[in-house]
């Protein structure tokens, strides 16, 4: 991760519109916890990034200062159930991102 990613997650708690408490209780992070990340006196588990990202509708990317794999990727998909296209690239995205970041940190995924 950059090392601009408590300004990012900032930037995104802000344009969310939640407080550092809300989005404590959204994510199960606690508010000092994330108030240290946020400050930057603490790197910012992937684990909790990826719950920053869905509490304030943020990518993985936009939080971690990484190139956006939306911005690389195509995403050809039927909407079934009265699920919403766009919806359902937002959830295939946020997995993308995280299988990216994983690779780009040489953990290997479960198969």
């Amino acid at each position: 991760m950059t090392t601009n990613v408590g300004a990012l997650v900032e930037r995104a708690r802000v344009a969310a519109g939640l407080s550092q408490r809300a989005l404590a209780d959204v994510t199960g992070i606690s508010q000092p916890t994330l108030s240290r990340i946020i400050s930057e006196d603490r790197v910012a588990k992937m684990s909790e990034v990826v719950a920053i990202a869905w509490a304030t509708g943020h990518t993985v990317a936009q939080l971690t200062g990484m190139r956006a794999v939306a911005d690389r990727v195509e995403c050809v998909a039927r909407a079934t159930n009265d699920s919403g296209m766009d919806r359902m690239r937002e959830a295939l995205l946020h997995f993308l991102e995280l299988d990216d970041y994983l690779n780009d940190q040489a953990i290997p995924t479960a198969v």
